[in-house]
């Protein structure tokens, strides 16, 4: 009797995990060009596909997907990116979604035959008149046939079916420090409240934007990697406790040097005493 409950007990769990994983992908779409993933227990090595290509790491442009010989061409904005702790997130021009992204080695050990694995998908379900026909749905179709391979070759990366489907993928170019409103990663932020955004402009050499709370103004010197910040022009709002403690966080970056990088759409400032602040390209 106990044989038998525990086999039922594990037939249903098994049901439940295979409705999961259907309605995952049916939900997941537009993730179908998410790639792959560190996984575990390799967080810390840079995962490659074939020929050498870095998937992780990376904010791919998807520029189009071909299911049964028709191409359908992606929106310019679309786009998805592989964290290297197994996170996929992006955007199909329309809609948004993020999803763990797995990727399994398989083949020679450089990086031929690995395939892609996506789960736990969430996915907006917008309708928007700008995006393609078809485009969703056999994007869609192409990534919940079973695991894709990855190709890359040079600046681009390529995800196949078993059935010859495919989804073709671009590395986007990094964007300009100079001109670009970046928003910052602040603590305690929720949804705009909190929000702050800095846009550095050439011309005047000068930051300016929105902390958590004020305003912000300084002069902005940009050369060799380094960006020397002038003691910054505020306004005099008060806000609540967490927001003026992120305030003071980032307003420590000013009045002193700070190294930059940028990472395709991320920047990152680092201060001569080691305080990080990340900030990505708004959309």
């Amino acid at each position: 009797m106990y044989r038998q409950k525990r086999k039922y007990e594990s037939r249903k769990k098994q049901q439940r995990s295979m409705t999961l994983t259907v309605a995952a992908v049916a939900a997941l779409v537009p993730l179908a060009a998410a790639c792959g993933s560190e996984q575990a227990d390799d967080a810390g090595s840079d995962r490659v596909g074939a020929g050498g290509q870095r998937v992780t790491g990376v904010r791919w442009s998807i520029d189009s997907v071909t299911v049964d010989g028709t191409t359908h061409r992606a929106p310019d904005t679309a786009h998805v990116r592989i964290d290297d702790g197994g996170r996929a997130a992006g955007s199909t021009g329309c809609n948004s979604f993020s999803a763990r992204a797995d990727v399994q080695d398989e083949g020679d050990g450089d990086g031929d035959g690995r395939r892609v694995r996506l789960s736990d998908a969430m996915f907006t379900e917008k309708a928007c008149a700008r995006t393609p026909a078809g485009f969703e749905k056999s994007l869609g179709r192409a990534l919940t046939t079973g695991p894709l391979t990855t190709k890359g070759e040079g600046e681009r990366l390529t995800l196949t079916t078993a059935d010859g489907d495919t989804v073709r993928l671009s590395r986007s170019e990094d964007v300009s420090l100079h001109g670009t409103e970046w928003v910052v990663d602040t603590p305690g932020q929720k949804g705009e409240k909190g929000r702050a955004v800095l846009t550095f402009d050439q011309d005047d050499e000068t930051v300016s934007g929105r902390l958590p709370c004020n305003r912000v103004n300084a002069a902005a010197t940009v050369s060799d990697g380094r960006i020397t910040l002038s003691a910054p022009s505020t306004t005099r709002m008060m806000c609540e406790g967490s927001l003026m403690d992120a305030e003071k966080r980032l307003l420590g970056l000013f009045d002193s040097k700070v190294t930059y990088r940028i990472d395709q759409q991320t920047l990152t400032l680092t201060s001569e005493d080691g305080v990080t602040v990340r900030a990505v390209a708004a959309q």
